[in-house]
């Protein structure tokens, strides 16, 4: 978000059948309309295919740089006037960046339709480059990074438990970007990252709401489809090699409690075991009675919160199970509980009833997700980036009620296994003595 890393798109969120209807521009935007006339209002979401697994090492953090840069004015509606003509007709925006795309969010009225094409086009095709707002977000960077990592101790694990499991592809860069790029950024290569990731040819626009159709077409090509296309971001060819063994790392700094980060290794979101692997992250975490919730909260009080979480990804990308231990207990219990528990689930198949309780929670979870316009321009927009085209979305249900023990117990034993982890562990910094 424009005041944090990122929105995780949740694994659940999935699968309706939602009428959807695509088009590709000339410059090569792709276009996605579903109509919602529940309400008056519009969500336009606009998914650029540029991160941090674009940036190389010297320019990390440029596309979470322009998820600032792209609200602070272009040719036509000058500094701050996108937030401030959004917020006169009665809308909102945001913005999201992750390690595979950069996300803006608009919310408004239909009555402002017209303005927000108009505005989009301008900050796509004109972007101010003004070396004084440049050097302003340089600061609201850096200052976001402190908060967000360096004083944020989850932020801060997250951070580099990444960094120790990736050592070959880009996901180990740091979203954000590590301090001495944010200090070392050019105009020159803000102006290249800007060309290559922000063209309408590396780009796919989902508009859902109160709309027709033949509206968005027409305004797309009205507003959107003079913008010349570009060259698109270098290929990513590099693939991770295989994890050979366990690894580990220690953080310590101010903390009241310690905080425990397991990260795996697991493949890309169009993979064919992504449904097994979100019905196996919420039998371990989803939910009180969950293994590990169960296990260590309720049964051996060992930790007070338990979590488990993966972004989809163009590429194989890590699930992190995180727990928080409580106060007193050592977090070496804690960590040795857990990979019990994982074992146990690779060593034997889930129950029906077990299976059948988790399956339910993400489908409802789907439901909630579809609530709302923009909950559905978010899914839809993201099945088509990830998951290979937005009618994939239909299958969802279907594929989480497929998913069997057998399954369970076989991706558990791959992707859960000790040589697949890379273990974080942040230690309060021991304070010295008074003298």
């Amino acid at each position: 978000m424009r005041l944090g890393l990122g929105l995780w798109f949740a694994a659940a969120l999935g699968a309706q059948n939602l009428e959807v209807r695509a088009h590709t521009l000339a410059n090569g935007m792709r276009v996605l309309i579903h109509e919602d006339h529940d309400i008056p209002n519009v969500a336009l979401y606009l998914f650029f295919k540029v991160g941090a697994r674009n940036e190389r090492p010297g320019t990390t953090g440029l596309s979470h740089f322009f998820e600032h840069m792209m609200f602070n004015g272009a040719k036509k509606y000058g500094p701050k006037q996108f937030d401030i003509q959004m917020e006169k007709n009665g809308g909102r925006n945001n913005g999201y960046t992750t390690s595979d795309v950069t996300v803006y969010t608009d919310f408004f009225p239909r009555t402002a339709l017209d303005l927000m094409f108009d505005m989009e086009a301008d900050r796509i095709r004109d972007l101010a480059f003004d070396p004084k707002i440049i050097e302003s977000e340089r600061g609201v960077v850096h200052s976001e990074r402190r908060l967000s990592v360096d004083n944020n101790n989850m932020g801060a694990l997250h951070e580099q438990v990444n960094a120790v499991a990736f050592t070959a592809h880009p996901y180990g860069n740091s979203v954000v970007g590590w301090p001495s790029d944010i200090e070392g950024w050019s105009l020159e290569d803000l102006k290249s990252h800007f060309r290559m990731g922000y063209a309408p040819n590396n780009c796919v626009l989902v508009v859902a709401g109160a709309v027709s159709e033949a509206e968005i077409l027409a305004l797309a090509k009205k507003y959107l489809e003079p913008i010349p296309r570009q060259e698109p971001p270098p290929p990513v060819r590099t693939r991770e090699p295989e994890q050979r063994g366990e690894r580990r790392l220690t953080i310590e700094k101010p903390a009241e409690l310690p905080l425990l980060m397991v990260g795996y290794h697991v493949p890309e979101a169009a993979h064919a075991d992504t449904p097994a692997i979100a019905v196996m992250n919420a039998l371990l975490t989803q939910g009180r009675s969950s293994r590990l919730q169960s296990r260590l909260i309720e049964r051996d009080q060992l930790a007070l919160t338990v979590t488990g979480r993966s972004q989809p990804g163009f590429d194989p990308g890590l699930m992190v199970i995180i727990a928080q231990p409580r106060a007193g207990v050592d977090p070496a219990r804690t960590e040795a509980a857990l990979h019990e528990e994982t074992g146990r689930l690779g060593a034997a198949e889930p129950g029906e009833d077990e299976l059948r309780r988790a399956r339910n929670q993400l489908i409802a979870a789907h439901y909630r997700g579809l609530k709302t316009i923009a909950g559905k321009a978010n899914t839809i927009g993201g099945y088509e980036v990830f998951s290979g085209g937005y009618q994939k979305l239909a299958a969802y249900e279907a594929e989480i009620a497929a998913v069997t023990p057998a399954e369970i117990r076989r991706v558990a034993g791959k992707y859960l296994a000790r040589r697949n982890r890379t273990v974080g562990t942040l230690l309060p910094e021991k304070k010295e003595a008074a003298r």
